[in-house]
């Protein structure tokens, strides 16, 4: 069945459908993955394909390239810009409730205008109309790709990360609940070369979920974009849901106890380092940390790890249908994983992913990769974005059955932890770097980071105006991608952690201790470590409260295959190059920015139980307050 005619069996928008019916252009509707990866590199199967168009009042404008590699599709954008996402990108076109940026504030006028011309513009190319499900195939919902043909690794990545649906697939009539709009000349005509991706939540017989990206770069659309009809669904919906921004982990220990680790926070928080093996010096050590005043390097040994395997990367669907009323039950939200790979820079960081992609069981999508046309993609060589300056966003689109000992049915979580980036910390120099090697958090003061979620120190992953880490990424972490209001998210959060009282809650950090810069290493440690203990478990006397109240319970003392780590590292306070004063001084200034964004959330839709647990923040509330509100386990 031809295109056109598969056309006629999808729900459109009735402006859209008049267009098409109109248009003499081709209408591709893939079968297969592997189709669309062949699309990527033009109808002549060019070595070196330029994704490109003529723009009115710009001419010709060339937006990528795709190199044919012998390991896949190397894509790399020419405007550095367009090569992470911009953390403003968000603008919200329909009337519905929201705390978004709206764009008839924005742009002073009415969407529907240049929806219009979006329509007139994609009827004017030859396309891809691709459907696939958000959310994966089980619990998620139909969705439709529109995107013109020449830009079919955009189409070849969405079809990784989410499922697609083979046109022999599709029924008598498909319905799409969402439907993104490709249209990368419009950040040019319109939108003054910014990346911009418009919602648009239609209220009508056919409720839908309308995505205008305006842009190549899939972050903000196909990814995050996604993620943004997901959390919209769930906040919808009677029963009410989230998608959680995490990671998700099982790991079997070297004493065959299996445990299920869920990692939330912010990009470069450390969820896609939460599924990697530990990583090890050529002799079989590893380099816990660095002095960044003295120099000292701390090593340790650890001849036996736990075996993982991985649940998700990024987002994790905690459907209702999944709950059983104990333990938080999540699945995958995605088919494929957009992993950022600016740690791994030569050869033999990190074999796990380099042994992935060097050799994948299909042709992959790598994104800011310099990859030489007929040449094997090596993901330590990124794209520079000026002389000697690499970009610090390179990426691959990993499909899920790539991923060994993957898990793909729901799994019950022990422990949620959350990952916030740190900065250094020292007496010349204190900052709010003043985290130990992992925390333990009673539920309520869980809840509390879960609103803030700073963005972290030096995060790699988005354009930011400056590296000072204080930024919040919101509600949830997922909030620069929800379209509602923050409250009804903090509310779907607080009813999530009270439904299930038997999964426990961690803070781990990453990038420096205090004054030792530690990479993720901290977190794999304390991953091992948690796995073995069967969780967050402990006795009263191993846990000692934090000098800062928000940061819980730091430890006494650790042990893990016969190594003592030093409590400087779990009490970051006794490190000499930090002490006791500058720690306080870090303290302030963590306590000072919690309390910033907690007002936000003061409002009268905010749960009564929220309210007193906020504040008890904004009063300075010790660890132990937070214990009245919600039941703490740790033994």
């Amino acid at each position: 069945m031809s295109g056109r005619e598969l056309l006629k069996k999808i729900i459109l928008p009735v402006e859209l459908k008049e267009l098409l019916d109109k248009s003499n252009k081709k209408v591709f509707v893939p079968e297969s993955r592997s189709e669309l990866v062949d699309m990527a590199f033009g109808e002549k199967n060019e070595d070196l394909f330029e994704v490109a168009y003529d723009v009115e009042g710009h001419g010709r404008i060339v937006e990528a390239t795709v190199a044919k590699c012998k390991n896949g599709a190397a894509v790399n954008y020419t405007d550095a810009y367009m090569r992470r996402r911009d953390p403003d990108s968000m603008v919200i076109a329909d009337l519905s409730a929201t705390d978004k940026k709206k764009y008839i504030d924005a742009y002073d006028n009415n969407f529907s205008d240049v929806r219009m011309d979006t329509f007139k513009w994609l009827a004017e190319q030859d396309l891809i109309v691709m459907p696939f499900m958000s959310g994966g195939s089980e619990l998620g919902y139909p969705s439709l790709l529109i995107s013109p043909a020449n830009a079919a690794f955009f189409a070849a990545g969405l079809s990784d990360l989410q499922k697609l649906i083979p046109a022999s697939k599709i029924g008598e009539v498909y319905d799409p609940k969402a439907i993104i709009y490709l249209a990368p000349t419009f950040r040019h005509t319109h939108f003054n070369g910014k990346q911009i991706v418009v919602h648009n939540r239609i209220k009508t017989e056919h409720e839908l979920h309308e995505l205008f990206s305006y842009n190549l770069y899939p972050g903000p659309s196909a990814k995050k974009g996604v993620y943004g009809v997901l959390l919209n669904l769930g906040e919808k919906e009677e029963e009410g849901w989230v998608t959680a921004h995490a990671s998700t982990v099982r790991i079997i220990t070297p004493y065959d106890n299996t445990l299920a680790i869920m990692h939330e926070g912010a990009s470069g928080g450390g969820k896609s380092e939460m599924l990697e093996p530990i990583h090890r010096e050529p002799d079989g050590k590893m380099l816990f940390g660095k002095n960044v005043k003295t120099g000292e390097d701390v090593f340790m040994e650890m001849k036996e790890v736990g075996i993982l395997e991985p649940v998700t990367d990024d987002m994790a669907l905690c459907h209702p249908s999944l709950q059983n009323g104990k333990k938080l039950v999540v699945k995958d939200a995605e088919d494929g994983w957009f992993l950022r790979i600016d740690h791994i820079n030569k050869y033999g960081t990190d074999p796990y992913y380099e042994r992935l992609c060097t050799h994948p069981k299909e042709p992959l999508i790598f994104l800011n990769i310099d990859g030489t046309p007929n040449a094997t993609c090596l993901i330590w060589e990124h794209t520079l974005d000026s002389p000697g300056k690499p970009c610090p966003n390179p990426r691959v689109i990993l499909p899920r059955h790539h991923i060994p000992n993957i898990v793909d049915d729901p799994v019950e979580v022990d422990v949620r932890s959350f990952g916030v980036r740190m900065p250094p910390s020292t007496r010349e120099n204190p900052t709010y770097g003043i985290l130990g090697l992992f925390h333990v958090l009673p539920p309520a003061l869980a809840w509390i980071w879960r609103l803030v979620a700073p963005r972290g120190y030096a995060n790699p992953s988005i354009v930011t105006k400056d590296d000072s880490g204080m930024g919040s990424e919101g509600v949830g972490s997922y909030w620069p991608f929800a379209t509602g209001k923050r409250v009804d998210q903090a509310n779907l959060l607080l009813k999530q952690i009270i439904n299930t009282p038997e999964t426990r809650y961690v803070l781990i950090p990453n990038q420096h201790l205090g004054s030792y810069k530690v990479g993720f290493m901290a977190e794999w440690v304390a991953r091992e470590y948690i796995s073995r203990k069967g969780g967050a478990k402990f006795t009263d006397d191993q846990l000692v409260e934090s000098k800062c109240p928000l940061l819980g319970y730091a430890l006494e003392s650790l042990k893990i295959d016969g190594t003592h780590i030093r409590k400087v590292f779990l009490q970051t306070d006794l490190q000499p190059e930090l002490g006791e004063e500058a720690y306080y001084k870090g303290a302030e200034i963590l306590t000072e920015f919690f309390k910033k964004e907690l007002r936000k959330y003061l409002t009268p839709e905010l749960d009564p139980l929220g309210r007193e647990i906020i504040e008890c923040a904004l009063n300075d509330g010790k660890v132990s307050d937070y214990l009245k509100f919600l039941e703490m386990k740790i033994k």
